[in-house]
């Protein structure tokens, strides 16, 4: 099943070369797809509502047509990685046409993305970087996928 990461900016810093090694390691499971839109501008006269407005835009313009979407937000509802495994089991085995994950930048989502979503998934109550959300959410498809195939990196309960 394909799977659509779609995030604001891209992973830089202390975090990238953790987020390409998940990312990587997903994409054996799934035929991930990671998609970065540029950010758009926090600073000057640029309104936060104006930043999540623009990058609504560019979000909307990449989700693949038909796909299953997920909206993270801290907004959003839990899920363990059991519960994440079995949604995209289920996808894989359904009739969709794959599922796609969006992260906002640093305003969050526009209300044009959240309306779109199907799903809407809090990776935390407190509020994380836009990069350490994504190297969350790729170490979470990575652990789903070895869920999925039933493999030993999860060990639940210990």
């Amino acid at each position: 099943m394909k799977v659509t990461v779609i995030a604001v900016g891209r992973a830089r810093g202390l975090l990238a070369p953790a987020i390409a090694e998940y990312e990587t390691r997903a994409a054996r499971y799934w035929k991930l797809e990671v998609v970065e839109v540029d950010a758009g501008s926090g600073r000057g006269d640029a309104a936060p509502r104006d930043v999540r407005r623009a990058e609504a835009e560019r979000i909307l313009a990449r989700i693949p047509a038909g796909a299953d979407v997920t909206a993270l937000t801290r907004a959003g509802k839990g899920m363990s990685s059991r519960m994440l495994a079995s949604h995209l089991s289920s996808l894989a085995l359904g009739s969709s046409l794959g599922a796609a994950f969006v992260l906002g930048g640093a305003f969050g989502l526009g209300k044009d993305v959240l309306d779109k979503s199907r799903w809407k998934l809090s990776l935390s109550q407190m509020t994380l970087p836009h990069e350490m959300a994504r190297l969350v959410l790729a170490e979470q498809l990575y652990r789903a996928g070895t869920i999925h195939r039933n493999e030993p990196y999860h060990k639940e309960g210990s």
